[in-house]
Protein backbone atom coordinates (compact mmCIF):
# COMPACT_ATOMS: atom_id res chain seq x y z
CA UNK A 1 0.00 0.00 0.00
CA UNK A 2 1.35 3.17 -0.84
CA UNK A 3 2.28 5.68 1.45
CA UNK A 4 0.90 8.77 2.71
CA UNK A 5 2.62 12.23 3.71
CA UNK A 6 1.13 15.22 5.89
CA UNK A 7 3.74 18.34 4.98
CA UNK A 8 3.25 21.67 5.89
CA UNK A 9 4.47 25.14 4.78
CA UNK A 10 4.32 23.78 1.24
CA UNK A 11 4.21 27.38 -0.60
CA UNK A 12 7.30 27.66 -0.89
CA UNK A 13 11.29 26.71 -0.81
CA UNK A 14 12.04 23.49 1.76
CA UNK A 15 8.34 22.78 1.59
CA UNK A 16 7.82 22.95 -2.02
CA UNK A 17 10.85 20.65 -2.24
CA UNK A 18 9.82 18.59 -0.21
CA UNK A 19 6.65 17.64 -1.32
CA UNK A 20 8.42 16.83 -5.26
CA UNK A 21 10.99 14.76 -3.26
CA UNK A 22 7.85 12.52 -2.03
CA UNK A 23 5.89 12.34 -4.93
CA UNK A 24 8.88 11.12 -7.16
CA UNK A 25 9.30 8.81 -4.65
CA UNK A 26 6.15 6.99 -4.90
CA UNK A 27 4.38 8.76 -1.62
CA UNK A 28 0.65 9.68 -1.48
CA UNK A 29 1.60 13.57 -0.73
CA UNK A 30 -0.56 15.72 0.96
CA UNK A 31 0.65 19.61 0.28
CA UNK A 32 -0.88 22.26 2.48
CA UNK A 33 -0.64 25.89 3.02
CA UNK A 34 -2.22 29.36 4.20
CA UNK A 35 -2.94 30.26 0.42
CA UNK A 36 -4.32 27.12 -1.73
CA UNK A 37 -3.45 28.93 -4.58
CA UNK A 38 0.76 28.81 -3.74
CA UNK A 39 0.18 24.80 -3.50
CA UNK A 40 -2.03 24.46 -6.99
CA UNK A 41 1.37 24.02 -9.16
CA UNK A 42 1.76 20.52 -6.70
CA UNK A 43 -1.41 19.47 -7.24
CA UNK A 44 -0.70 19.57 -10.98
CA UNK A 45 1.97 17.04 -10.04
CA UNK A 46 -0.13 14.74 -8.56
CA UNK A 47 0.08 16.19 -4.83
CA UNK A 48 -3.12 16.25 -2.86
CA UNK A 49 -3.57 19.96 -2.28
CA UNK A 50 -5.40 21.19 0.91
CA UNK A 51 -5.93 25.12 2.93
CA UNK A 52 -3.42 24.39 6.34
CA UNK A 53 -2.75 27.12 8.81
CA UNK A 54 -1.43 25.80 10.95
CA UNK A 55 -2.26 28.47 13.84
CA UNK A 56 -5.94 27.53 13.77
CA UNK A 57 -6.81 24.23 15.77
CA UNK A 58 -10.00 23.78 13.29
CA UNK A 59 -7.96 23.70 9.79
CA UNK A 60 -5.87 21.50 11.76
CA UNK A 61 -8.42 18.82 12.74
CA UNK A 62 -10.32 19.40 9.61
CA UNK A 63 -7.13 18.37 7.25
CA UNK A 64 -5.93 15.74 9.31
CA UNK A 65 -9.57 13.85 9.24
CA UNK A 66 -9.73 14.37 5.82
CA UNK A 67 -6.28 12.35 5.23
CA UNK A 68 -7.69 9.79 7.61
CA UNK A 69 -11.03 9.19 5.69
CA UNK A 70 -9.09 9.58 2.14
CA UNK A 71 -6.02 7.10 3.15
CA UNK A 72 -6.84 5.32 6.46
CA UNK A 73 -3.46 6.60 7.53
CA UNK A 74 -0.66 9.30 7.90
CA UNK A 75 2.64 7.58 7.63
CA UNK A 76 4.65 10.67 8.15
CA UNK A 77 4.30 14.11 9.00
CA UNK A 78 6.21 16.78 7.92
CA UNK A 79 6.37 20.24 10.22
CA UNK A 80 8.29 22.82 7.68
CA UNK A 81 5.76 25.63 8.27
CA UNK A 82 7.66 28.42 9.74
CA UNK A 83 9.63 31.94 9.89
CA UNK A 84 11.94 33.71 11.41
CA UNK A 85 11.48 37.20 13.85
CA UNK A 86 15.24 38.14 13.77
CA UNK A 87 15.86 41.67 15.80
CA UNK A 88 17.59 42.55 19.57
CA UNK A 89 15.62 40.72 22.53
CA UNK A 90 14.72 44.16 23.75
CA UNK A 91 13.04 45.68 20.76
CA UNK A 92 10.76 42.47 19.60
CA UNK A 93 7.35 43.22 21.37
CA UNK A 94 5.77 40.03 23.44
CA UNK A 95 3.22 40.27 20.53
CA UNK A 96 5.61 39.80 17.97
CA UNK A 97 7.33 36.87 20.42
CA UNK A 98 3.61 35.41 20.48
CA UNK A 99 3.23 34.93 17.28
CA UNK A 100 6.95 33.34 16.69
CA UNK A 101 5.53 30.67 18.63
CA UNK A 102 2.42 30.30 17.77
CA UNK A 103 3.93 29.31 13.93
CA UNK A 104 7.04 27.17 15.00
CA UNK A 105 5.78 25.54 18.36
CA UNK A 106 2.10 25.43 18.67
CA UNK A 107 1.39 25.00 15.49
CA UNK A 108 4.20 21.68 15.38
CA UNK A 109 2.32 20.74 18.62
CA UNK A 110 -1.20 20.75 17.02
CA UNK A 111 -0.04 18.75 14.31
CA UNK A 112 1.27 16.15 16.47
CA UNK A 113 -1.68 15.95 18.81
CA UNK A 114 -3.55 15.38 15.88
CA UNK A 115 -1.77 12.84 13.67
CA UNK A 116 -0.21 10.52 16.88
CA UNK A 117 -2.66 8.70 17.59
CA UNK A 118 -3.69 7.13 14.56
CA UNK A 119 0.02 6.67 14.06
CA UNK A 120 -0.30 4.62 17.81
CA UNK A 121 -3.13 2.94 16.85
CA UNK A 122 -1.22 1.01 13.48
CA UNK A 123 2.01 1.37 15.66
CA UNK A 124 3.98 2.84 12.78
CA UNK A 125 4.69 6.49 11.83
CA UNK A 126 7.38 9.15 11.58
CA UNK A 127 7.18 12.92 12.55
CA UNK A 128 10.06 14.68 10.96
CA UNK A 129 10.36 17.96 12.42
CA UNK A 130 12.07 20.82 10.67
CA UNK A 131 14.36 22.46 12.99
CA UNK A 132 17.25 24.97 12.14
CA UNK A 133 21.19 25.09 13.83
CA UNK A 134 19.65 27.99 15.48
CA UNK A 135 17.70 25.80 17.65
CA UNK A 136 21.01 24.32 18.91
CA UNK A 137 23.28 27.41 19.13
CA UNK A 138 21.81 30.76 19.16
CA UNK A 139 23.61 34.08 18.06
CA UNK A 140 22.56 37.97 18.98
CA UNK A 141 20.07 39.18 16.46
CA UNK A 142 18.21 35.30 16.74
CA UNK A 143 17.19 34.84 19.83
CA UNK A 144 13.32 34.82 19.77
CA UNK A 145 13.82 32.83 16.05
CA UNK A 146 16.31 30.53 18.24
CA UNK A 147 13.99 30.21 21.04
CA UNK A 148 11.18 29.27 18.88
CA UNK A 149 13.43 26.33 17.66
CA UNK A 150 15.11 25.78 20.80
CA UNK A 151 11.31 24.60 22.37
CA UNK A 152 10.83 22.92 19.15
CA UNK A 153 14.42 20.60 19.97
CA UNK A 154 13.17 20.17 23.30
CA UNK A 155 9.84 18.86 22.31
CA UNK A 156 11.28 16.08 20.09
CA UNK A 157 14.13 15.16 22.61
CA UNK A 158 10.99 14.70 24.86
CA UNK A 159 8.68 13.25 22.30
CA UNK A 160 11.00 10.38 21.00
CA UNK A 161 11.16 8.12 23.61
CA UNK A 162 7.78 8.30 24.82
CA UNK A 163 6.29 7.52 21.55
CA UNK A 164 9.00 4.90 20.39
CA UNK A 165 7.24 1.92 22.14
CA UNK A 166 4.57 2.42 19.63
CA UNK A 167 6.61 2.40 16.83
CA UNK A 168 6.37 5.77 16.28
CA UNK A 169 9.60 7.46 15.02
CA UNK A 170 10.65 11.68 15.73
CA UNK A 171 13.26 13.32 14.03
CA UNK A 172 14.81 16.74 14.15
CA UNK A 173 16.23 18.34 10.20
CA UNK A 174 18.62 20.89 11.47
CA UNK A 175 19.60 22.94 8.44
CA UNK A 176 22.03 25.83 8.21
CA UNK A 177 21.74 28.65 5.60
CA UNK A 178 19.46 27.92 2.96
CA UNK A 179 18.66 29.36 -0.68
CA UNK A 180 15.08 30.25 0.13
CA UNK A 181 12.65 33.51 0.27
CA UNK A 182 12.77 32.44 4.08
CA UNK A 183 15.27 35.15 4.69
CA UNK A 184 13.53 37.81 2.98
CA UNK A 185 10.56 37.11 5.13
CA UNK A 186 12.58 37.55 8.02
CA UNK A 187 14.10 40.75 6.96
CA UNK A 188 10.23 42.15 6.59
CA UNK A 189 9.90 41.38 9.94
CA UNK A 190 12.83 43.58 11.30
CA UNK A 191 11.20 46.38 8.70
CA UNK A 192 8.43 45.81 11.45
CA UNK A 193 10.82 46.32 14.82
CA UNK A 194 10.30 49.90 16.04
CA UNK A 195 14.25 50.23 16.58
CA UNK A 196 16.14 51.42 19.60
CA UNK A 197 19.79 53.02 18.76
CA UNK A 198 21.36 50.53 21.47
CA UNK A 199 22.15 47.72 18.70
CA UNK A 200 23.12 49.79 15.45
CA UNK A 201 25.89 47.53 14.70
CA UNK A 202 23.88 44.71 15.02
CA UNK A 203 21.36 46.52 12.74
CA UNK A 204 23.71 46.77 10.04
CA UNK A 205 24.14 42.79 10.05
CA UNK A 206 20.55 41.89 10.10
CA UNK A 207 19.61 44.41 7.40
CA UNK A 208 22.35 42.73 4.99
CA UNK A 209 20.31 39.03 3.54
CA UNK A 210 23.59 37.80 2.59
CA UNK A 211 24.85 38.23 5.97
CA UNK A 212 22.01 36.52 7.55
CA UNK A 213 21.95 33.24 4.88
CA UNK A 214 20.25 34.54 2.26
CA UNK A 215 21.73 32.92 -0.30
CA UNK A 216 25.16 33.48 1.00
CA UNK A 217 28.21 31.13 1.24
CA UNK A 218 27.83 27.80 2.64
CA UNK A 219 24.15 28.29 1.70
CA UNK A 220 22.58 25.05 0.59
CA UNK A 221 20.09 24.51 -1.87
CA UNK A 222 16.11 23.40 -0.47
CA UNK A 223 16.42 20.24 -2.66
CA UNK A 224 19.13 19.46 -0.39
CA UNK A 225 17.12 19.47 3.04
CA UNK A 226 13.99 17.96 1.16
CA UNK A 227 15.86 15.09 0.49
CA UNK A 228 17.26 14.76 4.04
CA UNK A 229 13.43 14.50 5.13
CA UNK A 230 12.52 11.79 2.60
CA UNK A 231 15.26 9.32 3.79
CA UNK A 232 14.29 9.72 7.62
CA UNK A 233 10.90 8.96 6.19
CA UNK A 234 12.12 6.11 4.38
CA UNK A 235 14.48 4.49 7.44
CA UNK A 236 13.38 2.07 9.60
CA UNK A 237 16.03 3.24 12.11
CA UNK A 238 16.36 7.26 11.73
CA UNK A 239 18.58 9.03 13.78
CA UNK A 240 17.38 11.37 16.22
CA UNK A 241 18.77 14.31 14.23
CA UNK A 242 19.83 15.24 10.97
CA UNK A 243 22.15 18.49 10.34
CA UNK A 244 21.92 19.67 6.53
CA UNK A 245 25.10 21.57 5.20
CA UNK A 246 28.63 22.17 5.89
CA UNK A 247 27.85 25.00 8.23
CA UNK A 248 25.25 23.49 9.70
CA UNK A 249 27.94 20.80 11.21
CA UNK A 250 30.48 23.48 11.71
CA UNK A 251 28.19 25.69 13.52
CA UNK A 252 27.24 22.49 16.27
CA UNK A 253 30.66 22.53 17.35
CA UNK A 254 30.55 26.13 18.84
CA UNK A 255 28.17 24.29 21.78
CA UNK A 256 31.17 22.99 22.91
CA UNK A 257 32.86 26.50 22.99
CA UNK A 258 32.81 27.68 26.48
CA UNK A 259 30.24 30.64 27.43
CA UNK A 260 32.22 33.38 28.22
CA UNK A 261 34.42 32.95 25.02
CA UNK A 262 31.70 32.38 22.80
CA UNK A 263 30.08 35.63 23.68
CA UNK A 264 33.52 37.49 22.92
CA UNK A 265 33.52 36.23 19.71
CA UNK A 266 30.03 37.38 18.88
CA UNK A 267 31.34 40.60 20.24
CA UNK A 268 34.41 41.08 17.96
CA UNK A 269 32.48 39.27 15.15
CA UNK A 270 29.32 42.15 14.63
CA UNK A 271 31.96 44.79 15.44
CA UNK A 272 34.03 43.36 12.12
CA UNK A 273 30.86 42.74 10.10
CA UNK A 274 28.76 46.12 11.04
CA UNK A 275 31.87 47.76 9.21
CA UNK A 276 31.20 45.72 6.54
CA UNK A 277 27.75 45.63 5.89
Amino acid sequence: MTETVLITGCSSGIGRETARAFLEDGWDVYATARNPADVEALGEDGANIATLDVTDEDDVERVVDRIIDEEGRIDCLVNNAGYAQLGPVEDVTVESVEDQFEVNVFGPHRLIREVLPHMRERRTGTIVNVSSVSGRLAVPGSGVYSGSKFAMEGISDALRPEVSEHGVDVVLVEPGPVDTAFVERAADEIEGIERSDAYDDLYAILDDTEAIGGGGPGAVQPREVAETVLDAANLTDPAARYPVGQVAKVAMLGRFVPDKLRDKFYRLAISLMSRVS
